[in-house]
């Protein structure tokens, strides 16, 4: 009973468990209610240096960096979307955990379909292709086959 109880405990405790974020206590807003709107913010911010990390999960310099940026924006009084513009207009649109959908990246946001468009057109061609058959044979070629046959 007792590794029972033992083993409840354990599976609630990990089942608990909230990912690390790499915000530092000194980097945290007073106000909640701006620290969540740089939250938001930052989940949509990528690290330059880690690269498919958000800057709040990520502990590279560059990042924490990226972090103070969004919160001194937010305290001089910017909206959410001017951060995210002000970020982008200082290290470009890579920045961006999720690309903008535009002419610009339009082949981005089609590639995956024309991958599968061209993987299934191949995928169709080769279904159509037929082993040749052997009934296309002229008489002779047909008088020789059965001779071929017949040897001992």
């Amino acid at each position: 009973m007792n590794r029972l109880r033992s083993a409840l405990v354990a599976l609630a405790l990990s089942l608990t468990a909230l990912p690390a974020l790499a915000v530092q206590p000194d980097e945290v807003l007073k106000d909640p209610a701006m620290e969540a709107r740089a939250r938001e913010i930052s989940e949509g911010l990528r690290c330059l240096v880690c690269q498919n990390q958000s800057i709040d999960d990520s502990d590279a310099p560059l990042a924490k960096d990226l972090r103070v940026l969004v919160r001194e924006r937010l305290k001089e009084g910017d909206s959410n979307g001017q951060v995210v513009d002000y970020v982008v207009a200082r290290y470009g649109e890579f920045v961006l955990l999720r690309p903008v959908f535009g002419w610009h990246t339009l082949l981005l946001w089609l590639s995956p379909l024309l991958a599968v468009g061209l993987g299934a057109f191949g995928i169709w061609r080769l279904s159509r292709r037929r082993a040749p058959r052997a009934d296309g044979l002229s008489a002779a070629e047909k008088a020789e086959v059965e001779a071929l046959l017949k040897r001992p």
